[in-house]
Formats: structure tokens, C-alpha cells, sequence
């Protein structure tokens, strides 16, 4: 297995842990802007090395999903911004374009130092 993604959460945005109460999980790199960064787990923004597909394992420290969609441009946004929103249903077709599906209950304990990564 190949790690194709991997960063480090810094910090979270005051709002973000609300979304989890809704299956999500939604990411930004450092730098995003003020409004966007409330509702985000900010990380340094890593490379991607590879194609994000289901099929692959998304991994947020001692747990493991597995992808089960992909949105159009959730790649692209993965890429660019180190923005997705990963949702934890397990949905066999992405909800939104930018929307990442994984298998698996809603993380909880999530504190800056955190490893996010996703592995094809």
C-alpha cells in the first residue's frame, strides 16, 4: 500500500467540531480565510501522490475508513486547497462534487497533531 496523501491537523476551527455531529469532517489547508477556516480542520497541506479513488483507506490517526466515493472535484480540491468534506456514510455515490464518502463511524478526539492520510 502506497500513502498517496498525508498531512498533520494544526488546529480547528471553533465551529468545526459541529459538523462531525452531522457525519462530517471538513478540511482546509493553513491559510485558508477566516470565514472558511471557523468551519475546518486547518493542516499543512501535504502532496498528493496519486489518484484518489474508492477503494482506497483513509486513515485519521488509530483509525481506518474505507473510501467508498469520490466527488469530481474532490481531488482537484485535495490538491489545490487541501479542502474536502468527508462524509461518514459510506454512500456508494458522492453526494457533492468535493464530497469524499468513507465507511465507518464519526471520528471523536480529534486535537491538533492528528495524522490525516489517505492510502491507495
Amino acid at each position: 500500500m502506497t500513502v498517496i496523501y498525508q498531512t498533520t491537523i494544526t488546529r480547528i476551527g471553533e465551529s468545526a467540531p459541529d459538523a462531525l455531529s452531522d457525519n462530517m469532517l471538513i478540511t482546509f489547508r493553513e491559510g485558508a480565510p477566516a470565514d472558511v477556516a471557523e468551519f475546518c480542520f486547518i493542516h499543512n497541506h501535504g502532496a498528493l501522490n496519486g489518484a484518489l479513488l474508492p477503494g482506497a483507506q483513509f486513515e485519521l490517526g488509530e483509525k481506518h475508513y474505507p473510501v467508498t466515493a469520490v466527488g469530481d472535484v474532490a481531488e482537484q480540491n485535495l490538491r489545490e486547497l487541501g479542502h474536502i468534506t468527508l462524509r461518514f456514510d459510506g454512500q456508494t455515490q458522492a453526494e457533492y462534487p468535493g464530497t469524499v464518502h468513507v465507511a465507518g463511524p464519526v471520528p471523536d478526539g480529534i486535537a491538533p497533531g492528528c495524522i490525516l492520510k489517505f492510502i491507495a
